[in-house]
Protein backbone atom coordinates (compact mmCIF):
# COMPACT_ATOMS: atom_id res chain seq x y z
CA UNK A 1 0.00 0.00 0.00
CA UNK A 2 1.44 3.67 -1.01
CA UNK A 3 0.08 6.57 1.44
CA UNK A 4 -1.03 9.70 -0.73
CA UNK A 5 -2.38 13.39 0.42
CA UNK A 6 -6.01 13.94 -0.82
CA UNK A 7 -9.08 16.25 0.08
CA UNK A 8 -11.75 14.15 1.60
CA UNK A 9 -15.17 14.58 3.09
CA UNK A 10 -14.86 13.15 6.98
CA UNK A 11 -18.82 12.92 7.23
CA UNK A 12 -22.06 13.72 4.87
CA UNK A 13 -22.26 17.74 4.22
CA UNK A 14 -19.03 17.96 6.43
CA UNK A 15 -15.87 20.71 5.06
CA UNK A 16 -13.33 18.86 2.99
CA UNK A 17 -10.06 18.42 4.51
CA UNK A 18 -6.39 17.43 4.07
CA UNK A 19 -5.83 14.30 4.55
CA UNK A 20 -3.69 10.80 3.66
CA UNK A 21 -5.30 8.00 1.77
CA UNK A 22 -3.82 4.41 0.88
CA UNK A 23 -3.86 3.35 -2.33
CA UNK A 24 -2.98 -0.21 -3.68
CA UNK A 25 -0.23 -1.49 -4.70
CA UNK A 26 0.23 -1.74 -8.31
CA UNK A 27 -0.86 -4.93 -9.39
CA UNK A 28 -0.14 -6.81 -12.79
CA UNK A 29 -2.47 -5.07 -15.01
CA UNK A 30 -2.24 -1.45 -13.04
CA UNK A 31 -1.04 1.81 -13.93
CA UNK A 32 0.10 4.07 -11.81
CA UNK A 33 -0.89 7.52 -12.85
CA UNK A 34 1.04 11.47 -10.78
CA UNK A 35 -2.38 13.09 -10.59
CA UNK A 36 -2.03 16.53 -12.22
CA UNK A 37 -5.49 18.17 -12.26
CA UNK A 38 -8.93 16.77 -10.94
CA UNK A 39 -11.96 18.32 -12.24
CA UNK A 40 -14.97 19.43 -10.25
CA UNK A 41 -18.25 17.99 -11.13
CA UNK A 42 -21.78 18.51 -9.37
CA UNK A 43 -22.12 14.64 -8.98
CA UNK A 44 -18.97 15.48 -6.16
CA UNK A 45 -21.24 17.16 -4.42
CA UNK A 46 -24.92 15.83 -4.48
CA UNK A 47 -22.63 12.84 -3.36
CA UNK A 48 -20.73 14.20 -0.48
CA UNK A 49 -23.64 16.29 0.55
CA UNK A 50 -25.87 13.10 0.22
CA UNK A 51 -28.04 14.15 -1.80
CA UNK A 52 -28.21 11.32 -4.10
CA UNK A 53 -28.23 8.79 -1.05
CA UNK A 54 -26.21 7.10 1.66
CA UNK A 55 -22.42 7.61 0.29
CA UNK A 56 -19.13 6.15 1.94
CA UNK A 57 -16.94 8.02 4.45
CA UNK A 58 -14.57 9.10 4.32
CA UNK A 59 -14.78 10.19 0.71
CA UNK A 60 -12.03 11.71 -1.54
CA UNK A 61 -14.62 12.94 -4.60
CA UNK A 62 -13.31 13.28 -8.27
CA UNK A 63 -13.89 11.32 -11.50
CA UNK A 64 -12.44 14.43 -14.09
CA UNK A 65 -8.51 12.98 -13.67
CA UNK A 66 -5.97 13.83 -15.58
CA UNK A 67 -2.41 12.95 -15.09
CA UNK A 68 0.94 10.93 -16.16
CA UNK A 69 1.63 7.45 -16.13
CA UNK A 70 4.32 6.90 -13.35
CA UNK A 71 4.80 2.92 -13.29
CA UNK A 72 2.59 -0.20 -14.77
CA UNK A 73 2.35 -3.27 -13.99
CA UNK A 74 4.05 -6.50 -15.64
CA UNK A 75 1.51 -7.24 -17.70
CA UNK A 76 0.46 -3.83 -18.78
CA UNK A 77 0.55 -3.41 -22.29
CA UNK A 78 -2.03 -0.63 -23.41
CA UNK A 79 -0.06 2.74 -21.79
CA UNK A 80 3.82 3.56 -20.78
CA UNK A 81 5.60 5.39 -18.08
CA UNK A 82 5.53 9.51 -19.32
CA UNK A 83 2.09 8.88 -20.66
CA UNK A 84 -0.59 11.56 -20.76
CA UNK A 85 -4.01 9.54 -19.87
CA UNK A 86 -7.14 10.23 -17.75
CA UNK A 87 -9.53 8.55 -15.27
CA UNK A 88 -13.46 8.77 -15.64
CA UNK A 89 -16.46 7.58 -13.98
CA UNK A 90 -15.43 4.04 -13.54
CA UNK A 91 -12.72 2.17 -12.86
CA UNK A 92 -13.74 -1.17 -12.67
CA UNK A 93 -16.76 -3.55 -13.97
CA UNK A 94 -17.64 -7.24 -14.15
CA UNK A 95 -16.14 -7.06 -17.89
CA UNK A 96 -18.87 -10.76 -18.67
CA UNK A 97 -22.16 -9.33 -18.87
CA UNK A 98 -23.53 -8.84 -22.39
CA UNK A 99 -23.45 -4.79 -21.70
CA UNK A 100 -19.26 -5.25 -20.80
CA UNK A 101 -18.54 -6.89 -23.72
CA UNK A 102 -20.91 -4.46 -25.80
CA UNK A 103 -18.40 -1.57 -24.62
CA UNK A 104 -21.38 -0.41 -22.17
CA UNK A 105 -19.71 -0.90 -19.02
CA UNK A 106 -21.74 1.76 -17.43
CA UNK A 107 -24.56 -0.13 -17.66
CA UNK A 108 -22.41 -3.40 -15.93
CA UNK A 109 -25.34 -5.78 -14.84
CA UNK A 110 -22.70 -8.69 -13.36
CA UNK A 111 -22.31 -8.53 -9.75
CA UNK A 112 -19.75 -6.69 -9.57
CA UNK A 113 -21.85 -3.62 -11.49
CA UNK A 114 -19.79 -0.44 -12.52
CA UNK A 115 -17.44 0.72 -9.72
CA UNK A 116 -17.39 3.65 -9.39
CA UNK A 117 -14.27 5.79 -9.33
CA UNK A 118 -15.30 7.47 -6.06
CA UNK A 119 -18.09 6.24 -3.53
CA UNK A 120 -17.82 2.74 -4.43
CA UNK A 121 -16.24 -0.64 -3.33
CA UNK A 122 -13.64 -2.39 -5.44
CA UNK A 123 -13.11 -6.08 -6.25
CA UNK A 124 -11.21 -6.12 -3.00
CA UNK A 125 -14.13 -4.86 -0.74
CA UNK A 126 -12.27 -1.50 0.23
CA UNK A 127 -13.89 1.75 -0.88
CA UNK A 128 -12.20 3.35 -3.81
CA UNK A 129 -11.28 7.05 -3.72
CA UNK A 130 -11.00 9.63 -6.33
CA UNK A 131 -8.87 12.13 -8.00
CA UNK A 132 -9.07 14.87 -5.36
CA UNK A 133 -5.43 13.29 -4.83
CA UNK A 134 -2.22 13.00 -5.64
CA UNK A 135 -1.88 9.35 -6.94
CA UNK A 136 -4.26 6.67 -8.20
CA UNK A 137 -3.79 3.39 -9.34
CA UNK A 138 -6.10 1.53 -11.98
CA UNK A 139 -6.18 -1.26 -14.17
CA UNK A 140 -5.86 -0.91 -17.71
CA UNK A 141 -8.66 -1.32 -18.97
CA UNK A 142 -10.45 1.74 -17.33
CA UNK A 143 -7.54 4.48 -18.02
CA UNK A 144 -8.10 6.12 -21.23
CA UNK A 145 -5.42 8.30 -23.38
CA UNK A 146 -5.41 12.10 -23.89
CA UNK A 147 -4.28 12.68 -26.85
CA UNK A 148 -1.16 15.34 -27.28
CA UNK A 149 -3.07 17.57 -29.36
CA UNK A 150 -5.15 18.23 -25.60
CA UNK A 151 -3.60 19.67 -22.26
CA UNK A 152 -3.81 18.17 -19.35
CA UNK A 153 -6.05 21.29 -17.34
CA UNK A 154 -8.42 21.38 -19.84
CA UNK A 155 -8.96 17.77 -20.53
CA UNK A 156 -9.70 16.80 -17.08
CA UNK A 157 -13.07 17.64 -17.03
CA UNK A 158 -13.78 16.12 -20.65
CA UNK A 159 -13.58 12.30 -18.27
CA UNK A 160 -17.33 13.41 -17.02
CA UNK A 161 -18.63 16.32 -18.64
CA UNK A 162 -17.53 15.54 -21.93
CA UNK A 163 -18.50 11.64 -22.69
CA UNK A 164 -21.64 12.58 -20.59
CA UNK A 165 -22.68 15.06 -23.25
CA UNK A 166 -20.74 13.39 -26.50
CA UNK A 167 -22.72 9.77 -26.02
CA UNK A 168 -26.32 11.36 -25.93
CA UNK A 169 -25.53 13.65 -28.89
CA UNK A 170 -23.57 10.92 -31.03
CA UNK A 171 -26.78 8.14 -30.40
CA UNK A 172 -29.20 10.69 -31.46
CA UNK A 173 -27.85 10.97 -34.47
CA UNK A 174 -26.48 15.08 -34.46
CA UNK A 175 -24.66 16.11 -37.49
CA UNK A 176 -24.92 18.12 -40.57
CA UNK A 177 -28.68 19.32 -40.91
CA UNK A 178 -29.62 18.61 -37.74
CA UNK A 179 -31.23 21.22 -35.06
CA UNK A 180 -29.93 20.95 -31.60
CA UNK A 181 -30.70 22.75 -28.35
CA UNK A 182 -29.01 22.66 -25.00
CA UNK A 183 -30.45 23.10 -22.33
CA UNK A 184 -28.80 24.95 -19.56
CA UNK A 185 -25.31 26.44 -19.60
CA UNK A 186 -23.34 25.20 -17.01
CA UNK A 187 -19.93 22.37 -17.05
CA UNK A 188 -22.12 19.83 -18.87
CA UNK A 189 -23.40 22.45 -21.01
CA UNK A 190 -20.53 24.43 -22.53
CA UNK A 191 -19.39 21.00 -23.45
CA UNK A 192 -22.51 20.05 -25.17
CA UNK A 193 -22.21 23.67 -27.09
CA UNK A 194 -18.91 23.11 -28.37
CA UNK A 195 -19.39 19.41 -29.28
CA UNK A 196 -22.70 19.64 -31.27
CA UNK A 197 -20.81 22.49 -33.31
CA UNK A 198 -18.34 20.89 -34.02
CA UNK A 199 -20.70 17.67 -35.16
CA UNK A 200 -22.03 20.09 -37.51
CA UNK A 201 -25.17 20.39 -36.28
CA UNK A 202 -27.70 24.07 -35.84
CA UNK A 203 -26.80 24.83 -32.02
CA UNK A 204 -29.43 27.04 -29.43
CA UNK A 205 -28.89 27.64 -26.03
CA UNK A 206 -31.82 27.57 -23.75
CA UNK A 207 -30.82 29.10 -20.46
CA UNK A 208 -32.54 30.71 -17.44
CA UNK A 209 -31.72 33.94 -18.92
CA UNK A 210 -29.17 35.46 -21.07
CA UNK A 211 -26.46 36.35 -18.74
CA UNK A 212 -24.13 34.01 -20.65
CA UNK A 213 -25.09 34.78 -23.88
CA UNK A 214 -22.01 36.10 -25.08
CA UNK A 215 -20.10 32.88 -24.30
CA UNK A 216 -22.38 30.70 -26.07
CA UNK A 217 -22.15 32.42 -29.10
CA UNK A 218 -18.43 32.00 -29.01
CA UNK A 219 -18.33 28.44 -27.61
CA UNK A 220 -20.37 27.63 -31.12
CA UNK A 221 -24.23 28.03 -30.68
CA UNK A 222 -25.98 29.92 -33.55
CA UNK A 223 -28.98 31.05 -31.17
CA UNK A 224 -29.61 31.66 -27.53
CA UNK A 225 -32.88 32.33 -25.60
CA UNK A 226 -33.92 32.87 -22.48
CA UNK A 227 -36.31 30.25 -20.76
CA UNK A 228 -37.49 32.94 -18.40
CA UNK A 229 -39.21 34.41 -21.20
CA UNK A 230 -42.98 32.38 -22.04
CA UNK A 231 -42.99 33.74 -25.92
CA UNK A 232 -39.35 31.61 -26.25
CA UNK A 233 -42.17 28.22 -26.20
CA UNK A 234 -43.91 29.91 -28.30
CA UNK A 235 -41.37 31.19 -31.57
CA UNK A 236 -39.59 28.05 -30.67
CA UNK A 237 -42.23 25.43 -30.24
CA UNK A 238 -41.50 22.35 -33.21
CA UNK A 239 -38.16 23.62 -33.66
CA UNK A 240 -35.19 20.71 -32.41
CA UNK A 241 -34.37 17.73 -33.47
CA UNK A 242 -32.76 17.30 -30.41
CA UNK A 243 -32.73 18.56 -26.44
CA UNK A 244 -30.15 17.95 -24.52
CA UNK A 245 -31.06 19.00 -20.59
CA UNK A 246 -27.86 19.33 -18.68
CA UNK A 247 -29.78 20.97 -15.98
CA UNK A 248 -30.21 19.44 -12.56
CA UNK A 249 -33.81 20.65 -11.92
CA UNK A 250 -37.17 19.49 -11.94
CA UNK A 251 -38.29 20.61 -15.28
CA UNK A 252 -41.62 21.18 -16.69
CA UNK A 253 -41.25 18.62 -19.71
CA UNK A 254 -44.30 18.97 -20.98
CA UNK A 255 -43.25 22.80 -21.95
CA UNK A 256 -39.91 21.73 -23.16
CA UNK A 257 -41.15 19.24 -25.43
CA UNK A 258 -43.75 21.36 -27.48
CA UNK A 259 -39.90 22.56 -28.83
CA UNK A 260 -39.51 19.21 -30.66
CA UNK A 261 -39.92 18.65 -33.80
CA UNK A 262 -42.26 15.22 -34.86
CA UNK A 263 -39.88 12.42 -33.33
CA UNK A 264 -37.57 14.40 -31.78
CA UNK A 265 -35.85 13.37 -28.61
CA UNK A 266 -35.29 15.14 -25.05
CA UNK A 267 -31.75 13.30 -24.15
CA UNK A 268 -31.57 13.97 -20.00
CA UNK A 269 -28.11 14.08 -18.81
CA UNK A 270 -28.80 16.37 -15.70
CA UNK A 271 -30.28 14.28 -12.61
CA UNK A 272 -32.97 16.21 -10.30
CA UNK A 273 -32.39 15.00 -6.72
CA UNK A 274 -36.35 15.09 -6.84
CA UNK A 275 -39.12 12.95 -9.00
CA UNK A 276 -40.49 14.85 -12.25
CA UNK A 277 -43.54 14.60 -13.68
CA UNK A 278 -44.55 14.35 -17.54
CA UNK A 279 -48.05 14.32 -19.17
CA UNK A 280 -47.95 11.17 -21.81
CA UNK A 281 -49.91 13.18 -24.07
CA UNK A 282 -46.56 15.58 -24.65
CA UNK A 283 -45.17 12.08 -26.04
CA UNK A 284 -47.54 10.77 -27.84
CA UNK A 285 -48.80 13.54 -29.68
CA UNK A 286 -46.12 13.45 -32.08
CA UNK A 287 -44.28 10.50 -31.50
CA UNK A 288 -41.81 12.36 -29.40
CA UNK A 289 -39.20 10.49 -27.20
CA UNK A 290 -38.75 11.18 -23.33
CA UNK A 291 -34.69 9.69 -23.16
CA UNK A 292 -31.70 9.32 -20.40
CA UNK A 293 -28.08 8.85 -20.90
CA UNK A 294 -25.52 7.54 -18.55
CA UNK A 295 -21.83 9.00 -19.46
CA UNK A 296 -20.57 6.23 -21.84
CA UNK A 297 -18.57 2.75 -21.84
CA UNK A 298 -14.57 3.03 -22.24
CA UNK A 299 -14.44 2.79 -26.00
CA UNK A 300 -16.91 5.61 -26.44
CA UNK A 301 -14.72 7.62 -24.12
CA UNK A 302 -12.03 7.32 -25.90
CA UNK A 303 -13.69 8.21 -29.02
CA UNK A 304 -15.15 11.46 -27.50
CA UNK A 305 -11.08 12.21 -26.37
CA UNK A 306 -10.08 11.74 -29.86
CA UNK A 307 -12.78 13.71 -31.32
CA UNK A 308 -12.04 16.84 -28.93
CA UNK A 309 -8.39 17.26 -30.10
CA UNK A 310 -9.21 16.39 -33.65
CA UNK A 311 -11.18 19.46 -33.12
CA UNK A 312 -9.77 21.38 -30.32
CA UNK A 313 -12.20 21.32 -28.01
CA UNK A 314 -10.99 21.75 -24.07
CA UNK A 315 -13.44 22.56 -21.22
CA UNK A 316 -13.51 26.41 -20.18
CA UNK A 317 -11.85 26.36 -16.71
CA UNK A 318 -10.70 27.84 -13.38
CA UNK A 319 -7.96 26.46 -12.26
CA UNK A 320 -7.72 26.54 -8.11
CA UNK A 321 -5.71 25.58 -5.30
CA UNK A 322 -6.78 21.96 -3.61
CA UNK A 323 -7.37 24.45 -0.73
CA UNK A 324 -10.04 26.16 -2.19
CA UNK A 325 -11.74 23.61 -2.95
CA UNK A 326 -15.00 23.77 -0.53
CA UNK A 327 -15.10 27.52 -1.70
CA UNK A 328 -15.63 26.26 -5.17
CA UNK A 329 -18.06 23.66 -4.30
CA UNK A 330 -20.33 26.14 -2.97
CA UNK A 331 -19.77 28.85 -5.91
CA UNK A 332 -20.74 25.30 -8.20
CA UNK A 333 -23.88 25.33 -6.45
CA UNK A 334 -24.73 29.11 -7.16
CA UNK A 335 -23.43 28.73 -10.72
CA UNK A 336 -20.55 31.11 -10.35
CA UNK A 337 -18.20 29.36 -12.37
CA UNK A 338 -17.17 29.47 -16.19
CA UNK A 339 -17.61 26.75 -16.80
CA UNK A 340 -15.43 24.03 -14.65
CA UNK A 341 -13.22 24.29 -11.65
CA UNK A 342 -10.10 22.38 -11.72
CA UNK A 343 -7.78 21.85 -9.17
CA UNK A 344 -4.12 21.79 -9.42
CA UNK A 345 -3.11 18.27 -7.70
CA UNK A 346 0.21 19.74 -7.07
CA UNK A 347 -1.32 22.01 -4.39
CA UNK A 348 -2.63 19.12 -2.38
Amino acid sequence: MTTVAAYAAPAPKAPLERTTIERREVGEYDVLIDIKYAGICHSDIHTGREEWGTALFPLVPGHEIAGVVAEVGPGVTRFAVGDHVGVGCMVDSCRECDNCKAGLEQHCTGSLGMVGTYNARGRDGEPTYGGYAQKIVVDENYVLRIPDGLSLDVAAPLLCAGITTYSPLRSAGVGPGKKVAVLGMGGLGHMAVKIAHAMGAEVTVLSQSLRKKNDGLKLGADHYYATSDQKTFDRLAGSFDVILSTVSVALDFDDYLSLLKTGGVLMNVGAPEHPVSVNLFSLIMGNKKLAGSLIGGIAETQEMLDFCAEHGLGAEIELIRADQVNEAWDRVVASDVRYRFVIDAATI
